[in-house]
């Protein structure tokens, strides 16, 4: 059976919409994850003037420099994109007049904004999870930091 027109838009329109809502997922998880390591860090560095055991110290900067870089990359998924080297999203649209606007408009963009789009989603959630790693990290060396303190 061949692919009607109908089809097609309907597919195209999902697959954008697909790919905006993982966008709108992964900003979600990162402001998430940048709050709980910020009461991470916070806490940690509440801790920095007492007198620790050496490992407690050693463990505990560690898991202040996995959280650190956690947050960079955090951030790094929350900027936002605005380069439009991509010619189908709205900074793009930012450096034309309406007449170039129109004229862009007589083609469909679609295919060309899932691929934007799509790279930045795989972007933002390869970053999302080197941070929810490194967030893991910090966590097992604070765990580590705790039981120094039992032997």
């Amino acid at each position: 059976m061949a692919t009607t027109i109908p089809t097609v838009d309907k597919n195209l329109d999902a697959a954008r919409a697909a790919v905006v809502a993982e966008i709108a997922r992964t900003d979600s998880k990162a402001s998430l994850l940048l709050a709980f390591d910020g009461v991470l860090i916070a806490g940690l560095i509440g801790l920095a003037d007492k007198s620790l055991p050496t490992p407690v110290k050693i463990f505990g900067t560690l898991a202040v420099l996995a959280l650190g870089i956690a947050v960079v990359l955090l951030l790094l998924v929350v900027r936002p994109c605005l380069s439009g080297a991509d010619r189908a999203s709205f900074p793009f649209w930012a450096t034309l007049d309406e007449d170039q606007i129109r004229a862009r408009m007589q083609t469909d963009t679609r295919p060309a904004s899932i691929r934007v789009l799509s790279v930045i989603a795989l972007a933002k959630f390869t970053r999302l999870r080197r941070a929810i790693d490194l967030s893991l990290t910090a966590l097992a060396l604070l765990a580590l930091a705790a039981a120094s303190t039992l032997a």
